[in-house]
């Protein structure tokens, strides 16, 4: 059956979702919209959408190769991908191998220190709250997720930074941090959805620490999508 996108179903800062005529799928349309500081800086970048759509693709392509089940299926288009519908989890799991960013300014320690082993932390996802950070009592007490859901989530995420850290250090990379997000599947199965693209994770250059993600255009240094480009091609995807 060939899909076709119907009405809007939700429009985030920089991805839209679309409903289909094909039960429990969904259109993830990636828009050329950068935000940052929730949505208080907001830019057009040109061919952003396409260069995530197709980052994320390739990135959910090598978790799934590795057991890691996600919600992409497939790209449609340039910055279109068919995924599976999910109740989403109102919560993103964030994964830190190294000090940087909300970290760095909560806890006043300096950018770039190791953390051994990887810190992982969870923040509601409420941009007119800021995100902030919720713990496992939150979670459970708030029925947001159950205690069964939160280890799946947590094990996930580390299993996925075990894989990612290894991809990107091919690449002359390291992967300084990232958000996760995850939903329940018609089967009630935890499955990785939302997106993994440069934009929800920082990637610094290995020997010059040169930053190559969504930082770029938080503090203004230019270069945002060419430096995406930069990162897909270290790690074998030509856009």
């Amino acid at each position: 059956m060939q899909v076709e996108k119907k009405d809007e179903l939700y429009r985030g800062k920089a991805k839209t979702v679309f409903l289909t005529n094909v039960e429990n799928k969904l259109i993830l349309e990636f828009r050329d919209d950068t935000s940052a500081f929730d949505g208080e800086k907001i830019e057009q970048l040109k061919r952003k959408g396409e260069v995530n759509n197709k980052f994320n693709h390739f990135i959910m392509q090598k978790l799934e190769e590795q057991g890691i089940s996600t919600q992409v299926e497939k790209c449609l288009s340039d910055n279109e991908s068919l995924v599976k519908k999910l109740n989403m989890i109102p919560v993103e799991c964030v994964v830190r191998n190294y000090a940087a960013g909300s970290l760095c300014r909560r806890l006043g320690v300096e950018e770039g220190i190791v953390l051994s082993p990887p810190t992982f932390e969870f923040f509601l996802k409420n941009d007119a709250l800021h995100d902030p950070m919720v713990n496992e009592s939150h979670i459970t007490g708030f029925k947001w997720a159950t205690e069964d859901q939160i280890a799946k989530m947590k094990l996930l995420s580390f299993e996925v930074n075990d894989i990612l850290v290894a991809l990107f250090a091919k690449g002359d990379m390291l992967l300084v941090d990232f958000k996760l997000e995850f939903g329940v599947d018609e089967n009630g199965h935890i499955v990785l959805g939302d997106e993994f693209t440069p934009d929800g994770c920082r990637l610094w250059d290995k020997d010059t620490k040169k930053k190559l993600d969504k930082d770029r255009f938080r503090q203004g240094l230019g270069s945002v999508v060419e430096s995406y480009i930069e990162v897909a091609s270290r790690i074998g995807l030509s856009l």
